[in-house]
């Protein structure tokens, strides 16, 4: 198991409010390390990728498709995308070289998985990741 992936599952899954999570190299746009169980599919690559490359604030606007179910776009800026279907959701971080992606599930604290992510991308950016 890779250094990444080890963070991964350490940081975010350890806290019980984080479902799944991957992360993906930017330059590449391809899924680099991924929770066990947990697959992105190039298509929804492509979705996050292109939700920092538009005006955040039309990603805000139109919301995001991601692992086929619309989500409603509830925070969308530089280097965060928040996003979420009823009980669940998708929180997006963007360092220099990774989109970090984690997700949860109904029962889970958003603002637990959205502190864990948001810590795990300030590090990653503070390494020069």
């Amino acid at each position: 198991m890779s250094h990444l992936q080890n963070l991964l599952l350490d940081t975010l899954l350890g806290t019980k409010h984080v479902d799944s999570a991957a992360l993906i190299k930017l330059q590449e746009r391809s899924l680099c390390v991924a929770s066990p169980g947990f697959s992105v599919m190039p298509s929804d690559v492509r979705t996050l990728v292109n939700g920092f490359a538009k005006n955040p604030l039309k990603t805000r606007r139109e919301g995001l498709y991601f692992k086929e179910k619309d989500y409603k776009c509830v925070r969308a800026d530089d280097y965060s995308l928040y996003a979420k279907n009823e009980n669940t959701g998708v929180i997006v971080v963007k360092t220099h070289l990774y989109l970090l992606v984690a997700t949860y599930s109904e029962g889970m604290y958003p603002s637990v998985c959205v502190e864990a992510t948001e810590k795990l991308g300030d590090y990653l950016r503070r390494k020069g990741n």
